[in-house]
Parts: C-alpha cells; structure tokens; sequence
C-alpha cells in the first residue's frame, strides 16, 4: 500500500517543486507538472537511486533524482512549447 502512495504522491511532489524552480510564468497546467513527475521520477530517480544505493527501493535520493529529473523535463517541455507558439519570423 505504501509503494501505491509513493508512486503517486513522489510525481505530485517532483512536478510541483519542479515548476517553482522553472518559474511560474511558463504556466505549466497541473496535468503537465504530474506527468513531468513522473517521467521525471523514472529517469532521475531511477538513475540516482541506482548509483548512490545501487538498489531500486524508494529514499530520498530518489526523491532528489526524481525532482532533478522533473525539472529538466519541464524545461525542456517549456523550451518546446515556447518555440512552438512563437510565430515564425522572417530571417
């Protein structure tokens, strides 16, 4: 039961934190913070809780991981999203 909470509530945490060190002007809907959670919470927390523990159980540094993983999801998501509506200028 407490694995089903972590998982939910770890990419809820991650995209939240996530979103104030991006900034709050790229106006991030909440379904896209979640979902940067959890992409965000497979790569970084995978990767960092597998090189500081070399386990795959749920600690801190996978909250970390996950978070580090969930900021550089958003900033590439609000870098994406930012081209894409800026209207095409002459050269």
């Amino acid at each position: 039961m407490f694995l089903i909470i972590a998982l939910v509530v770890i990419p809820l945490v991650a995209g939240y934190v996530a979103n104030l060190v991006v900034g709050k002007n790229a106006h991030f809907q909440a379904w896209e913070l979640y979902v940067a959670g959890i992409i965000g919470s497979f790569v970084g927390g995978l990767i960092l809780n597998l090189l500081i523990n070399g386990d795959l159980e749920i600690s801190i540094s996978g909250l970390l991981g996950s978070t580090i993983g969930a900021i550089v999801v958003l900033a590439v998501w609000g870098w994406l999203r930012a081209k894409r509506l800026k209207p095409n200028q002459p050269s």
